[in-house]
């Protein structure tokens, strides 16, 4: 006789290169305001002292190369181009020596965004749930394990909208590092293999509509593709 009274959602799964295994999407944690062009265009101060967090469901996961309805509730629906950390061993208040050997590899990541509904929520001051964690608002590519990649500290960031260059940054160019990041989340949350970290995207982020095509590029990292369709 089943535990559950009816049945649970299947654990989802992210590709990684060189593996038939998936990895197991955990939670999902975004870093905001990470590069200080960014949160000029969005009007806001960056706070150099600590990272700024937002969470997702792991339920807002879809691969890299899938073709994604334009969202309920919005007529602002914009793209945000990231370095995604997948954790891959649990990491409890470690320091930054200790950060990147939690670490199981990177990936290229779009935290699409309701902007409107995000906007409203902030000049309200209430959480930012409706405009950030909504299903398949975190694409993701293919991880890359550590032994392939290493730990990319620098290198081009850069997204395509239809063709069109809509964000060209650097990762040298983040505020918090990886090794940062992982370590200051780490004294609020006991991080486990399984987790994700979305660590801020550049200047540049902007408004797409149904027909438009994605597309994304981590130097040494990997490549994204969204195809965004007619709303339901």
């Amino acid at each position: 006789m089943s535990k559950f009274i009816f049945p649970a959602p299947e654990l989802l799964g992210a590709p990684v290169k060189g593996s038939t295994s998936l990895f197991p999407v955990a939670r999902i944690f975004c870093v905001g305001r990470n590069y200080e062009a960014h949160a000029k265009e969005m009007g806001v101060a960056v706070d150099k002292e600590a990272p700024f967090y937002f969470t997702k469901s792991p339920f807002s996961y879809i691969a890299s190369g899938s073709d994604v309805a334009y969202p309920p509730g919005t007529s602002n629906y914009h793209y945000e181009m990231e370095l995604v950390v997948a954790i891959g061993k649990p990491a409890f208040r470690v320091s930054k020596e200790q950060a990147l050997d939690c670490v199981y590899g990177y990936a290229c990541g779009l935290d699409m965004t309701r902007r409107d509904l995000q906007l409203t929520a902030r000049e309200q001051r209430r959480p930012w749930d409706l405009g950030k964690d909504f299903e398949e608002s975190s694409v993701m590519s293919v991880i890359v394990p550590v032994k392939d990649v290493g730990h990319p500290s620098k290198g081009s960031i850069e997204l395509r909208v239809n063709g069109e260059v809509k964000q060209s940054s650097d990762l040298s160019l983040l505020i918090h590092n990886v090794a940062a990041i992982i370590t200051h989340l780490s004294q609020f949350y006991h991080l486990q293999s399984g987790d994700l970290i979305y660590t801020g995207t550049p200047e540049g982020v902007g408004p797409v509509v149904a027909g438009d095509r994605i597309e994304g590029s981590i130097e040494g990292v990997g490549t994204i593709a969204l195809q965004v369709t007619s709303p339901e």
